[in-house]
């Protein structure tokens, strides 16, 4: 007898499979349930289905190197010779245009807290710069003297320095990969994006992995896929040969033959509830989980084991350094799986906030400099040496910059504040102009010049490179807004 579930439904098809599945198709109802979810429906449509390129693509992989806390944009890559000149002024006092009373201000500005918090990125003395800066490369670009290493790099890369963002507080760090203020409702990161959109180089790696993150369980929207699907979101990955999937080891009593017979079984009793529910993406996710959990237990290991690096490399990323080896190892894995068909990799090389400098910026930012400048500047020699920066396009970010105004707040005096009007980040790589810089923030490093970047920007451009238009990645019922969408910054592409 037929239940009243499969009587009517609000799908017909669902109906018709599930019919067909209590007559005992069998093997041939698994077949259909995998193929309907190989091929994409009910995801996208069917033009536009998961694993096809828009057009054609400039690049492989990406990674995509975020520094958590907000570095200062004016201590790094957008010296200010003003904060000099004008140090211990108020804006009012100088000849240049106040910034505060910009209408910039109030547009790109948005926060949860109370008002006197809203406004504590109008700190009115200004703060000399901390570091001294000079040109460097063929290009003469301007960085500070805390990264003599990647200043050797600087013909490669492109900065962006008129990047804008909403949320003046850490929420910002979940905002640059999700594009959404933490009053919105959640979206996925750019990386489940991505992951969705293209289809797999690797089938026994993640499409999209996640390399000393996410920072805290609140900025796991960092990695989320959301709506799109768990299959879509980052796998986070130890670098421990020995435990590299976190909950993923066979268990040391079981032995290979019978871990296999259990997968096998667990397989077909999904596959078997999947032929009834063929819309159930969590089913869907699991099935394709414990596929690729046991094929990674595998790979993955050899992906992150180092042994058979040279020390030369070793030394590149700055791995025989008690200093730079954490970033460094992070780094190095994160090539190792670019250079195995991984599509994304997410790289947290520093830890939750550490760049969140409100007091003693300079002795704050000189040693996590030097933690980060050496493997970031050989993580980049070893992709150009390897032939990689024509495959793989490089993402360097923070969630925001820092005030041009001394922070003063509980007495403070030698640190700058949160600081989303204005702030820089870089490109290498595929697609990449190379010793370039595009955009500009005004001359106190405040604003973010004309329309500016909002942090979609550097999503579209992303997917661009990829092969994948913003615009197009849709899913039925999910309705994005426009500034979801951003729009590629086509200043920057080769």
């Amino acid at each position: 007898m037929i239940s009243d579930k499969h009587r009517a439904t609000d799908c017909g098809c669902l109906g018709r499979r599930a019919f067909l599945s209590d007559l005992g198709l069998g093997f041939t109802g698994l077949a259909l349930g995998a193929m309907l979810w190989d091929d994409g429906r009910g995801l996208a449509r069917a033009d536009e289905l998961p694993g096809q390129t828009h057009h054609p693509p400039r690049a492989r992989s990406v990674v995509w190197i975020f520094l958590s806390g907000g570095y200062s944009h004016l201590e790094t890559f957008d010296p200010k010779p003003a904060l000099n000149k004008y140090a211990g002024l108020t804006f009012d006092k100088t000849p240049l245009e106040n910034p505060v009373n910009s209408p910039l201000h109030k547009k790109r500005f948005r926060s949860v807290p109370a008002q006197e918090v809203n406004e504590r990125d109008v700190y009115p003395i200004i703060y000399p710069m901390q570091v001294g800066w000079k040109p460097h490369g063929q290009s003469g670009i301007e960085i500070t003297d805390w990264w003599p290493h990647l200043a050797r790099c600087v013909d490669d890369l492109c900065f962006v320095r008129n990047m804008w963002t909403t949320d003046n507080d850490h929420a910002a760090e979940n905002q640059i990969h999700t594009g959404r203020h933490r009053l919105d409702e959640p979206q996925p990161s750019v990386g489940a994006w991505c992951s969705y959109g293209l289809g797999t180089v690797n089938e026994n790696l993640p499409k999209y992995v996640v390399l000393g993150g996410p920072t805290r369980s609140d900025t796991r929207q960092s990695i989320d896929a959301y709506y799109l699907g768990p299959q879509f979101g980052g796998v986070p990955l130890e670098l421990d040969p020995a435990n590299p999937l976190p909950f993923g080891r066979r268990p040391a009593e079981q032995a290979a033959d019978q871990q296999q017979r259990e997968y096998a079984l667990i397989d077909r009793l999904n596959r078997l509830a999947a032929v009834e529910y063929p819309r159930d993406q969590e089913l869907a996710a699991r099935i394709r989980a414990y596929e690729l959990a046991y094929r990674m237990q595998a790979s993955v290991p050899e992906a992150i084991d180092f042994a058979t690096e040279s020390q030369a490399t070793r030394a590149l990323y700055g791995l025989d350094q008690d200093a730079t080896r954490l970033a460094g190892q992070r780094l190095l894995a994160a090539r190792r799986m670019v250079e195995r068909g991984v599509r994304f990799v997410q790289v947290f090389p520093s830890t939750y906030g550490v760049w969140d400098s409100h007091r003693q910026l300079q002795a704050n930012h000189a040693r996590l400099c030097a933690t980060v400048d050496l493997p970031v500047a050989g993580f980049l020699q070893d992709l150009k040496q390897r032939g990689l920066m024509d495959d793989v396009t490089v993402v360097f970010c923070t969630e925001f910059g820092r005030t041009p105004g001394l922070e003063q707040r509980g007495g403070g005096k030698d640190g700058r504040d949160h600081h989303p009007n204005g702030f820089t980040i870089w490109l290498a790589g595929a697609g990449i102009k190379r010793g370039y810089v595009h955009g500009a923030t005004d001359e106190l490093g405040y604003h973010a010049l004309g329309e500016g970047h909002y942090v979609t920007d550097l999503h579209a451009t992303v997917l661009h490179l990829l092969g994948l238009d913003n615009r197009r990645l849709e899913i039925p019922g999910r309705k994005r807004l426009e500034i979801d969408h951003g729009r590629v910054i086509d200043d920057i592409l080769a």
